[in-house]
């Protein structure tokens, strides 16, 4: 029997004193088990470490009511490291030295690369024993921990990038409301395409209401993903755990930004601007049409655009990306934060309850709704603080259907910056969409080698 499953025996009256006896060689003394948490200080999400610690807590005050003896502490590591990439190869340093914690966050893409190394614990039978703790979350989100068939992690939140855009601007030239507010279902029917939206894009821009009719991104980033997968562009190939192109889907995708360059729809030089003046076009001048990015957004977009809670979806609707044939099902990004157990763990059960507890909907939703980020169970939509504080959260978690997620691969990120080569030489006209296509295959398999399926 694991010690988790001890755990919740004594909690049951099944063995009330089974788990003291289970962790009596405790790590540092006979009442206390001691394990090591590995967190990135981050401000946009205090509580990746915090509800881990919090559910210890819970934990010592359910051993408490069962009258056992035995506390678990957690030990918080917190790495100053700029940015997950940063974070994630000091933490294999760590586990190099033997120096790695029981418990750790990780952006979700580097799990496969940690499991290559057996530095993962595989979560299935565990998860499959509780269904308690994670029958409620959102299906969608395990593919973001999956790494060739198994589960190596539990989503700790996730979040929506989508595409933004201005109903009053439709309004202005000459759109009805049943239009405007219908746009959502259009795209997900697979009725509006992506080239329908840069025509509509280019009907506000042609119309006065816009200077910019698409604004994304200046810089390397995922956001582009859920453009590559509304033209079938799949990244990854799950069964062989490697990073995968299609030329011809490639070149598609570069041929509607062609499209929408020489429409005046994206800027040519939108690759250039500063991330001050992409929020500024969308967010204070209103001088564009749609913007895609993330969630987080909203705040900021009701503060300087003078938005309550009430009248926010009065001028701004959110979308998917469309597909790019008409019938196609559209694509969203989610980037979830994951926590992960170690395989090095003298106690991987015990830190997987725990995971499990820091999980649940009144922790998680302390950590959602304080730093924009949409929920990991269904029944979080339903929790007080999400009803009163998460309104835009809530209409944001059904996206999640749609949602796809970086390739849980160590060399997404070079493969990212590979592609946006691509995307800004087509932008500024350097290269042509197939020429580009052709030079970002070349430079792909040239970078990542066998990590690479070349499929056409």
């Amino acid at each position: 029997m694991t010690t988790a499953k001890l755990f919740f025996g004594a909690l049951t009256g099944i063995a009330v004193f089974a788990a003291s006896a289970v962790l009596a060689p405790a790590t540092v003394s006979a009442e206390e088990v001691t394990l090591q948490l590995w967190s990135r200080a981050d401000r946009s999400g205090p509580l990746r470490a915090g509800n881990i610690v919090a559910a210890a807590d819970q934990l010592n005050r359910m051993l408490e009511a069962t009258g056992s003896e035995t506390r678990v502490a957690i030990e918080v590591f917190e790495n100053n490291a700029d940015g997950f990439d940063a974070d994630a190869l000091d933490l294999f340093k760590a586990f190099a030295v033997d120096r790695g914690p029981d418990i750790y966050v990780l952006a979700h893409e580097w799990i496969g690369a940690f499991v290559e190394e057996d530095l993962a614990f595989r979560l299935d039978e565990h998860i499959e024993a509780n269904p308690e703790l994670y029958d409620d979350i959102i299906d969608t989100l395990w593919a973001s921990v999956a790494y060739k068939g198994g589960r190596y992690g539990i989503p700790q939140d996730s979040e929506i990038r989508m595409f933004f855009y201005d109903k009053e601007m439709l309004r202005q030239i000459g759109k009805d409301e049943a239009f405007i507010e219908g746009l959502p279902a259009m795209v997900e029917s697979g009725e509006f395409t992506i080239y329908d939206m840069t025509d509509l894009a280019k009907e506000v821009v042609d119309g006065g209401a816009a200077e910019y009719g698409i604004v994304h991104r200046p810089n390397v980033g995922p956001d582009f993903q859920m453009l590559m997968k509304s033209f079938g562009i799949d990244q990854y190939d799950a069964d062989e755990g490697k990073l995968q192109i299609s030329e011809t889907q490639l070149a598609a995708f570069f041929e509607w930004l062609k499209y929408s360059v020489d429409a005046g729809v994206i800027p040519a030089n939108m690759t250039a601007w500063s991330w001050d003046e992409v929020h500024a076009s969308f967010r204070t001048d209103k001088t564009a049409f749609i913007k895609f990015h993330g969630i987080w957004n909203v705040p900021a977009q009701l503060e300087t655009r003078g938005l309550t809670d009430d009248t926010y979806f009065d001028a701004i609707g959110w979308t998917h990306s469309p597909a790019a044939e008409e019938g196609g099902e559209p694509a969203n990004l989610s980037h979830p934060i994951i926590y992960a157990v170690s395989a090095k763990s003298e106690h991987p059960e015990l830190a997987a309850y725990i995971v499990g507890l820091a999980s649940q909907n009144y922790l998680n939703t302390e950590h959602a709704v304080t730093t924009g980020h949409t929920p990991i169970n269904h029944g979080q939509a339903a929790m007080p603080r999400f009803i009163e504080e998460g309104w835009a959260l809530r209409a944001g978690a059904p996206m999640l259907e749609y949602a796809s997620f970086m390739p849980n691969h160590a060399m997404i990120g070079q493969y990212n910056a590979i592609v946006f080569t691509g995307i800004e030489a087509v932008e500024t006209g350097r290269l042509e969409p197939k020429d580009a296509a052709a030079f970002v295959v070349e430079e792909l398999q040239a970078e990542l080698g066998d990590e690479l399926i070349v499929l056409d």
